[in-house]
Order: C-alpha cells, then structure tokens, then sequence
C-alpha cells in the first residue's frame, strides 16, 4: 500500500501541499483529481523522489519509501520524457535496464509490451516518427517494462483518442489485477468514475475528499444544473454563453460531470452539466 502521511511542500509563499494524506491499496486503481495548480503533480513527485516535501512521509507498505523501493515504482510524467531518436523496442529495453532487469530479460518484456499496447509494427521506429498518441503509448511501456508493484501517471489518458484510451484503460485494470498500486491523475471526470476503484480529490493543494467511488458519488453526488432554453438554434450549447437568451436554469437529480442535452419539441434544447 502507498501511503501519503501530512504532505507539505511550499514555493516562496505558494503553498502547492498543505498536510496531504490519503492511501493507495494493491489492486486498487486510484483517481486524483483536481484543477490545474491544484497540487497533484507535485504530489506524484514527491512519491517518485524527484521532489522533496517540506514535511510529511510516503511510505510503501508501511515502511519509508527511498531509493531501492522507487527503482521498483513505475513513473509516468505529464511532460514525456523518452528520447526521440531511439527506436521503439531499444528504448524500452534500455528503460528496463535502469530498473535492473537484465538485458535478455529486457528485451523479451520490450517486445510484450509494444505488442500489448498495439505497436508490434512500430517496434523498429524512431520515437519522433510516431504519432502523439503513440508516443504516448510508449511512455505507458516505459513505466510497465519492469513489472512495477506501484505505477504513477500523470494525466495519461491527455491526448488519446478513444482507441488509445480503450487499451490504456484495460492495461491498468489488469496490471491492478495482477496486485499493482495504481495512481493516475486525469481531468477527465466521467473516465475517473469509470474507471477507477477509489479517487482522492485536492484543491489548492488539500483533500478535499477521499474513498471508494462508489462512496463519494452517494455521498457527494450534488446536485445537475438542468439549462432550458426555448426556440435555441441546434448545437446553441456549443461554445456558447446562454446570457440574453430567454430561459431558465433549475436543480435536478444527481451530479457526476457528465454533459448531456435532449432535442423537444418547439425546438427546446437542454442541456445538464454536474455542479
């Protein structure tokens, strides 16, 4: 289990974490989800030892996480970092390497993860000749070519279309069935709530709320904002304000970020947005 016990991390007067604790479980997929600057990067930092924490501990089953237990610990930066010469199969088998996988051993996880994640026609490209959303796939594979017992991945699914967000997806669930600690942040709500066992949510580099997703939906379910808008143009919810236009705005139902609108007669539009 990782365990993230009273982090604090300051910038000059920016506080980024202020006492930050929650806790991720073996085969658990974990969401953390909060806005931009909310902290979560620094988090994930904090977690693989690029940052260190004002105050606080990260323990990994219990006892303080240092260098020995990170080379085990799988890492996905928001900012991808391979390189972008080295062709896909070296590349990865050389990120094996620095977790102390020897290099036949390497090599044959290299080859099963660039067919796991659909690039065995790719293997032998350069990084920059592949799409974006396949370089993401590969810096997936840089994080799982060691069989790692806790991954980290920061906004993950940014990018993909909905092909790469099918198999990133079915990856995770089934490196948490194999006893992996998984931990991604996402902006996307509704993929969260699919997806994930758990969430742990921050703003303004607190929690604000931690548990089973299941939990926190019944539990902070909130409420819909249901928008009516009489004789609106097809598609008026699209980019636009609804100031000026005649119509009315009431609370309905549960929450949970999903956008929907339905087509009625007299060519009224509505639109739910979770609040």
């Amino acid at each position: 289990m990782l365990s993230l016990e009273g982090l604090t991390r300051r910038y000059g007067e920016v506080v980024a974490l202020e006492d930050l604790g929650f806790q991720v479980h073996r085969g658990q997929l974990h969401g953390f989800v909060g806005p931009n600057g909310a902290g979560k990067t620094t988090t994930m930092r904090i977690v693989i030892g690029v940052v260190e924490p004002d105050a606080g501990t990260v323990l990994w089953d219990g006892a303080p996480v240092g260098a020995d237990t990170r080379s085990d610990f799988g890492y996905m930066p928001e900012e991808r970092g391979l390189y972008p010469k080295m062709r896909v199969a070296n590349q990865l088998t050389y990120m094996a390497q620095l977790h102390g996988v020897a290099a036949q051993p390497a090599r044959a996880a290299a080859d099963a993860w660039i067919e796991r994640l659909g690039l065995s026609d790719r293997a032998d490209t350069r990084l920059e000749e592949l799409s974006l959303g396949n370089q993401q796939r590969i810096q997936l594979g840089a994080a799982l070519v060691h069989e790692p017992s806790l991954l980290v991945l920061d906004e993950p699914f940014s990018g993909l279309d909905p092909g790469g967000v099918d198999v990133l997806s079915a990856v995770l669930a089934e490196r948490a069935a194999q006893g992996a600690a998984v931990v991604f942040s996402s902006h996307q709500l509704e993929l969260v709530e699919r997806v994930c066992d758990a969430v742990s949510i921050i703003n303004h580099g607190r929690l604000v709320a931690s548990g089973g997703v299941a939990e926190l939906t019944a539990r902070h379910g909130g409420q819909t904002l249901e928008v009516e808008v009489e004789d609106a143009p097809k598609g008026w919810w699209r980019g636009r304000h609804v100031q000026g236009r005649r119509g009315r705005a009431r609370a309905a139902g549960r929450g949970g970020g999903r956008r929907r609108r339905r087509r009625r007669p007299r060519r009224q539009d509505r639109a739910q947005t979770g609040t």
